[in-house]
């Protein structure tokens, strides 16, 4: 059976190298993006994305219309913040998020969730 392909969307590099090891040590396949860009060119290059996580920090309100595209292909995604705010996790609800995590993130917390959302 082929590994779930999840997508990891983090503005920052070391802590999109860091999340991409501790999923691929629980025996998911990653790709990633650090920006818009490389964000847009996955969803296009990897139709069997499977789950996104998509961290906001560092991106601006366009992160959205992604989202939206997400939500209108079904691909599941869950919001990362860096705090609690009611505006994004309104924000998140309304572009279809499944759910949202507060970091900092335990690697066992995340993995539940994401068995959650993938239903495994």
């Amino acid at each position: 059976m082929t590994a779930p392909l999840i997508l990891i969307v983090d503005s920052n590099r070391s802590n999109l190298e860091h999340l991409t090891q501790q999923l691929v040590e629980e025996g998911y396949a990653t790709a990633g993006a650090s920006s818009l860009e490389e964000m847009d060119n996955a969803i296009e290059e990897h139709e069997s994305i499977k789950l996104a996580l998509i961290d906001l920090t560092g991106f601006d309100d366009s992160i959205w219309e992604r989202c939206d595209r997400m939500h209108e292909a079904r691909t599941p995604f869950i919001v990362i913040m860096s705090q609690r705010s009611p505006v994004l996790q309104r924000d998140s609800m309304k572009h279809g998020a499944a759910c949202l995590l507060v970091k900092p993130l335990g690697v066992k917390e995340l993995i539940e969730h994401i068995h959650a959302v993938l239903g495994d």
